[in-house]
């Protein structure tokens, strides 16, 4: 909580909306208007269009942004969709996240004073979306030796307990060949029960952090409303306040999860993180460890559900599921883009970029990439470098997740095809209003009667 009195408080709210969200939106509103090709990618998100119809202006978009050169140079900053280009981005130390603080005159002031009291989130540090070394090497080293590949395929078999329960419970509460949105009664209750296993999170306030990682998840976009903003911002809030109260029950009574193994991890010095340092980081796992998966699992849904050769595929050879998820999400990435800011005046794709300069990079676009995959636009969970997608980010922010939404959505997709193979998609399915996220708020499905499992 802010230390500042109350109505400076409200005053720096109202100016982190201005600068990060209210300005942003005009210019680049206004950069659409005079036929800027990054300015309608990002105008497009709010206009409302039928899923199909977005979708294919969007795949316009970026082929032109593409097709433009490996850099396009937007009216307020350059886009790529060059899959070259965004790893190149992604792992050069040319480039850092966040965006670079402006230095002298007094709105630069004002900006650098409002930030200092917002709330504890993904794009503020310390979070790991937005630090870099050393701060960033010394979290990720004590993190990663939690959240390990090795440490994600002990879960599996839990995953797929979990799986198996979710779908026992749903197949008692709606018998037959009943309509379900599986949003509500799968894809979101799967990864949250995992990740909150994982943190220690008791199971009646589960449905907590369903509402908590819901309510900030547009926090990543730009440009957002008032009302959507404030509610972002409260839920942060109040995200922090309970993930405080957490933490401290877990030091007065650690168990075998992995946040206890978190807040006793110290480095090689005996230096671990500090309480602000493990609700960031913390909140970042519990939070992308579940919102992104969910997006996963909705969108293969879709994915298999309009493309039903794929399907019976699957169902054929079980063996192509995990090349299948990576299919996923080279064609429909839970994650639309990302940005770095240049560190130093340098050159990417044969373009200048100077010192400050945001670069956005489409990893959509990237995965779409016909100089790398072929027919790129064609849904095929055979592609042989399917695994080639950029979904994940690269280099020192490569996801840290990334092994545990691959695990889950294997296990998940599976377990749900298996239990019900005739499992149909009804009209009426809803894209989230996020921009950044990509995934669906509702799924209508009917559900269809049991049958042999996909399985092996």
């Amino acid at each position: 909580m802010s230390s500042l009195p109350l109505p400076q408080r409200l005053f720096a709210r109202h100016v982190r909306w201005a600068l990060g969200h209210a300005l942003p939106r005009l210019a680049m509103d206004r950069a659409a208007r005079r036929g800027d090709l990054h300015g309608q990618l990002v105008a497009l998100s709010r206009n409302p269009r039928s899923q199909g119809e977005a979708a294919a202006i969007e795949r316009h978009l970026m082929d032109r942004i593409r097709a433009d050169g490996p850099v396009h140079r937007s009216r307020y900053g350059f886009v790529t969709a060059s899959h070259p280009v965004v790893h190149e981005v992604l792992t050069s130390n040319d480039f850092r996240t966040g965006v670079a603080p402006a230095t002298g005159g007094t709105l630069a002031q004002l900006a650098s004073w409002a930030r200092e009291s917002a709330p504890v989130g993904p794009l503020k540090p310390p979070s790991l979306l937005v630090t870099e070394p050393p701060e960033h090497t010394r979290y990720r080293r004590l993190v990663t030796r939690v959240f390990s590949v090795r440490a994600v395929q002990q879960l599996r078999t839990r995953t797929a307990e979990i799986a198996e329960e979710l779908l026992d419970d749903l197949q008692r509460r709606t018998p037959g060949a009943a309509d379900v949105d599986l949003i509500t009664t799968y894809c979101g209750l799967l990864p949250v029960t995992v990740i909150a296993e994982i943190l220690g999170v008791p199971h009646a306030e589960r449905h907590r952090v369903l509402r908590f990682g819901t309510g900030a998840a547009p926090s990543l976009d730009f440009g957002l409303p008032w009302r959507r903003f404030l509610t972002v911002e409260r839920s942060l809030t109040d995200f922090d306040t309970w993930l405080a109260q957490h933490i401290e029950r877990i030091r007065r009574q650690p168990g075998a999860n992995l946040l206890s193994q978190l807040v006793t991890a110290r480095d090689e010095d005996g230096r671990g993180l500090t309480g602000t340092e493990l609700r960031a980081t913390a909140g970042l796992v519990l939070a992308a460890g579940f919102e992104t998966t969910v997006n996963l699992l909705g969108n293969g849904i879709a994915l298999l559900d309009r493309h039903p050769d794929q399907r019976d595929a699957l169902r054929d050879d079980p063996s192509l599921w995990p090349n299948a998820v990576d299919e996923m999400l080279r064609f429909d990435p839970p994650v639309f883009l990302t940005g770095r800011t240049a560190a130093r005046d340098t050159t990417v794709g044969g373009r200048k970029v100077p010192r400050g300069a945001i670069v956005t990079l489409l990893l959509a676009g990237a995965n779409r990439d016909a100089a790398l995959f072929a027919a790129p636009h064609r849904f095929d969970i055979t592609r042989p470098n399917a695994k080639e997608h950029l979904s994940f980010s690269g280099g020192r922010h490569y996801c840290l997740g990334a092994a545990l939404a691959r695990m889950e959505a294997e296990v998940g997709l599976q377990a749900l095809y298996g239990r019900f193979p005739h499992l149909t998609l009804h009209p009426g399915a809803r894209r989230r209003g996020t921009r950044i996220l990509r995934g669906y708020a509702h799924l209508p499905a009917r559900l269809g009667t049991t049958g042999p499992a996909l399985v092996s």
